[in-house]
Order: C-alpha cells, then sequence, then structure tokens
C-alpha cells in the first residue's frame, strides 16, 4: 500500500458514495446510465470471486463487499425502487451495452497471465471496467443538463483510475520485477476514455459555469 494506491481506493470510494446520496436522498438517478452501472455489477462479481476463498487483509475484504453491496444496489434502486426509477431517462440511455461484454470476454480468453478460470474471469473484469464508462458518458452528452452529483462523481471515477496509474509508476520503480502489462494498458485506455470529459469539467469549474459536454 502506498499515498497513490490509498488516494486511488479513496476516490473510487467517495464516487460511489457521491452516487449513492444522490440517489437515496434526493431520489433521483437522473443523468446516470443504467447501462454503466451494470457494467460495474458485472466488473465486481467476475472481479471479486476469490472474496471467501482468498484473504488477503481485513481492508481488501471491506472494500470488495463495499463495491459488491454498493454496485448491485444501485441497480437494484434504477431498476426497481418504485421513486426512484421514475427519474431513469430510458430514452436517452441507449448505448447498447451488452455489446461490450462479449469481446471482453473473448480478449479476456485469448489474453490473460494464466488461463484457470479466476484468472480468466479477473482479466476479464479489467477490461469491462475499462470500458464500463462508456454508456455513461454517451448519456452526458445527450443531457443538456447535468447536475453537479452526477458530473462530481464522474470526475471521481476518472480521477481513481489516474491515481491507479501514479500507483503502478510508483510500483515499477519501488518494486523489483513490477510489470503487468495486462492491467497498465487497460487502465490507461479507461484514464484516456476520461480526456475529454476531464477538459469540459474543468473548463466549467474555472468558469463557474454548468456543466455540458459537446453532443
Amino acid at each position: 500500500m502506498n499515498i497513490f494506491r490509498l488516494a486511488g481506493d479513496m476516490t473510487h470510494l467517495f464516487s460511489v458514495l457521491v452516487l449513492l446520496l444522490k440517489i437515496h436522498t434526493i431520489k433521483s438517478c437522473a443523468g446516470v446510465s443504467l447501462k454503466t452501472q451494470e457494467l460495474y455489477a458485472l466488473v465486481f462479481a467476475a472481479r471479486y470471486l476469490d472474496i471467501f476463498t482468498n484473504y488477503i487483509s481485513l481492508y481488501n475484504t471491506v472494500m470488495k463487499l463495499i463495491f459488491l453491496g454498493s454496485s448491485f444496489s444501485i441497480v437494484w434502486y434504477m431498476r426497481y425502487h418504485k421513486i426512484v426509477r421514475r427519474s431513469y431517462d430510458k430514452d436517452q440511455d441507449t448505448f447498447r451495452h451488452y455489446f461490450l461484454i462479449l469481446p471482453c470476454l473473448l480478449l479476456a480468453l485469448l489474453i490473460n497471465e494464466k488461463f484457470t478460470f479466476k484468472e480468466v474471469m479477473w482479466t476479464f473484469s479489467l477490461y469491462l471496467e475499462a470500458v464500463a464508462i462508456l454508456p455513461q458518458l454517451v448519456l452526458l452528452q445527450r443531457t443538456r443538463n447535468i447536475d453537479n452529483l452526477t458530473g462530481q462523481y464522474v470526475f471521481l471515477l476518472g480521477a481513481y483510475r489516474a491515481l491507479y496509474i501514479l500507483n503502478w509508476v510508483y510500483r515499477y520503480f519501488t518494486e523489483p520485477h513490477f510489470v503487468h502489462w495486462i492491467t497498465w494498458v487497460s487502465g490507461l485506455v479507461q484514464t484516456l476514455l476520461y480526456a475529454d470529459f476531464f477538459y469540459y469539467y474543468f473548463q466549467s469549474w474555472k468558469n463557474n459555469q454548468k456543466l455540458h459536454l459537446p453532443a
């Protein structure tokens, strides 16, 4: 554990808390992509298959439980909560996210560090997480009124991955033989997808204006 890894974990946690705060307190999921949330639920389900068989630390186990529980809770709220689901804009959230799953799975079967079930599922989760934000970014481009909490949620998600890249750089120079190309490339692709959003987020913050993304 180093400062970049801890900062990345906390930023990821804060992003989830911001989204849950919006959904639970305001009883609204306006501007939030259910497609992206379903992909994240699948990401964590595939990644944490070892949660009860491979104990690393209490911190590690608690974080796994938090991300699993929160991701499925968000999906439940958006699909089944009698008030929250009314604010979900199904007509705008039309990205065909299922088309992302099969290519990521096939890629994991072809390119992995070890051909075992858990390792392939772990690799699949990395590939899928790299592109899971796409439905959310597309929805934001179509939405002309991006509220502050939704904007902060997406920003924190992007910041979490950027901090993880700094963590990998730090570990590369401080730990011998620390090389994980699959993780690095997936994380870099994921961060690059946020580049356009980051630009407009900082522009809106600098000019004290409401966040808008170009259509």
